[in-house]
């Protein structure tokens, strides 16, 4: 049977007074990859703001390898496992590529088969290779998300949260990115949350899926078999692409 690395029970989580998360239930096996699916403003955002301790949470659970997550604070989550790329990217733009890998490395975990490094980041991503030495300002946007994932990798998580990886970036650089994401997830077994817009292109490389709408689970199962279903992804998404 396989291990339960996330369980988000009853969550009720928003910013200040407001409640976003209404009661959001979730699972994600050692592993796995979850896609986290829905229309604008039905929560998603915010309820990986919220595993990350971005959010005010008004009730419910978030357990990590059994560790109270929701207990910690949003640095102290870096290091219980959590390793977040946000829709802003949060790259340092001030210092070099080589710099905001170097500055945020934590050493592998205990039984870790093979530590991300920022030499392993570079052979992923020859692109960030090549502009080691550039700043943050001198990346292109596609370059950027590179530099994001890469930094979140060298924390060594034990679960990735992806928020909309793929947005606003080229063809020939999405492709990129997914073939990365793949690698991670399923090569290298990483679990994963992933938001994102481009709904088949991550049920391809999904274990599972949740949709949200108005911030609680409306849908929750295989990911292969949402993506094999069109009229069930254009009932819940309004758009089956």
């Amino acid at each position: 049977m396989a291990e339960v690395l996330l369980t988000v029970d009853k969550l009720r989580a928003g910013y200040g007074e407001a409640v976003v998360l209404n009661g959001v239930s979730l699972s994600v096996n050692a592993g796995q990859t979850l896609a986290l699916l829905g229309r604008n403003g039905t929560g998603k955002t915010t309820l990986i703001n919220t595993l990350a301790g971005a959010t005010r949470q008004h009730g419910g659970s978030i357990t990590l390898s059994g560790l109270a997550l929701h207990s910690l604070a949003s640095h102290e989550r870096a290091g219980a496992g959590i390793g977040w790329v946000p829709q802003e990217r949060n790259i340092f733009k001030s210092l070099t590529v080589d710099e905001n890998l170097t500055a945020v490395a934590r050493p592998a975990r205990p039984g870790q088969a093979s530590a991300w490094t920022p030499a392993r980041v570079y052979e992923m991503f020859p692109r960030l290779a090549e502009r080691k030495r550039n700043l943050g300002t001198q990346l292109s946007g596609g370059e950027q998300q590179m530099l994001a994932v890469g930094r979140a990798l060298v924390l060594n998580p034990t679960l990735l949260l992806l928020d909309e990886p793929l947005e606003g970036l080229a063809p020939i650089i999405v492709q990129e990115l997914l073939r990365a994401i793949r690698r991670i997830t399923r090569e290298e077994g990483l679990s994963a949350i992933i938001v994102e817009q481009h709904p088949q292109a991550i049920l391809a490389i999904s274990d599972t899926c949740a949709v949200l709408d108005r911030g609680t689970v409306v849908h929750s199962g295989s990911a292969s078999e949402l993506r094999g279903n069109p009229a069930l992804l254009d009932r819940l998404l309004g758009v089956a692409r």
